[in-house]
């Protein structure tokens, strides 16, 4: 029985899965351009701080690894 069950799932595929992907995105609140602009501004924003605060935290752990390879070598 498990068979034919998954049988009359697949019936309609492809197009009964783009129209329900249709009827979501007809429901999808989109935003406006100006929220775009600036929820694309903090994202870059955030990119930058995170990038940088790798950058530092990679320069630490640097420093206190030549300062290992110094007292051991």
């Amino acid at each position: 029985m498990a068979g034919s069950n998954s049988t009359v799932q697949r019936r309609g595929g492809f197009g009964k899965f783009f129209r329900g992907v249709k009827a979501e995105l007809r429901k999808v609140v989109w935003p406006t351009k100006k929220e775009l602009i600036n929820y694309t501004i903090v994202v870059f924003i955030v990119t930058v701080f995170i990038a940088a605060l790798i950058g530092v935290v990679d320069a630490i752990f640097a420093q206190l690894f030549n300062m290992l390879m110094h007292f051991v070598g």
